[in-house]
């Protein structure tokens, strides 16, 4: 795909963090779950994704959706996909009406766009995706469609907070070689990790000046689904796309 020219002003990227209130899933999925890989009536989740379309004003084929691993792999679209791109933790594009969906449910959901040329990007950085690149991988994809790092923003969604998050010194240890800032000690004075402090950290060293974190943690929020609090659960998603204002 060429470099596209610069935004026009009525089409903007435009971002929205869902939360588990207002669907049609059932326990333990309750109730607007968008994970379509969790176990959850797949006829549920598919009315929770056509409301999403609805909200946003968009047919459900605008809707692009992550077969997520915890993986590095990105994917450039430029128009609505059969079915959620397979083996991808990030998806870019500069095509306007285009939906990009992250899903999440305790990993930071990504949002970036660089305003100047029009290209957008939703991100999945789990602790598995920031330590091998999922971050830059993205950002690469990006510059290749013409996007530049001191046009970029980022909007980091809720996650799981470094107080709430414990793992093994090991673990921490090898995502603090990529993102030193992640590491931290919970609430109980154990190894801890804080994804997102991690995540702006490698956002800014690649010189994107404006990163924005939601501050909500969502073991500790019961609006968010949260793998970690809950276990069997549901996923919010991330969105970000080139369009006109919502009505």
């Amino acid at each position: 795909m060429s470099t596209n020219p610069a935004a026009p002003s009525s089409v903007r990227p435009r971002r929205v963090v869902t939360d588990r209130r207002g669907g049609r899933s059932r326990p333990p999925y309750d109730s607007f779950n968008l994970g379509g890989h969790v176990g959850d009536d797949p006829a549920d989740v598919a009315a929770n994704r056509g409301r999403v379309a609805r909200e946003l004003g968009v047919g459900e084929d605008r809707l692009v959706w992550m077969d997520q691993v915890h993986g590095t792999g990105v994917a450039v679209v430029d128009g609505p996909q059969a079915g959620p791109l397979p083996a991808t933790d990030g998806v870019v594009t500069a095509t306007p009406g285009l939906v990009l969906a992250v899903l999440a449910a305790d990993c930071v959901p990504v949002l970036l766009a660089d305003s100047e040329t029009g290209v957008v990007a939703a991100v999945h950085a789990g602790r598995e995706g920031v330590r091998q690149g999922v971050l830059p991988a993205a950002l690469s994809a990006m510059a290749r469609l013409g996007a530049r790092a001191r046009h970029v923003t980022a909007l980091l969604g809720p996650a799981v907070c470094g107080a709430c998050y414990e793992v093994p010194a090991p673990m921490q240890a090898e995502v603090a070689r990529i993102a030193p800032a992640a590491a931290v000690r919970t609430r109980a004075g154990t190894p801890g990790l804080d994804l997102r402090a991690g995540v702006e950290e490698i956002l800014r060293r690649a010189g994107i000046p404006e990163v924005v974190q939601d501050p909500r943690c969502t073991v500790e929020d019961p609006t968010l689904f949260s793998h970690r609090r809950d276990g069997v659960t549901g996923r919010q998603a991330g969105l970000i796309w080139l369009g006109p204002p919502l009505r």
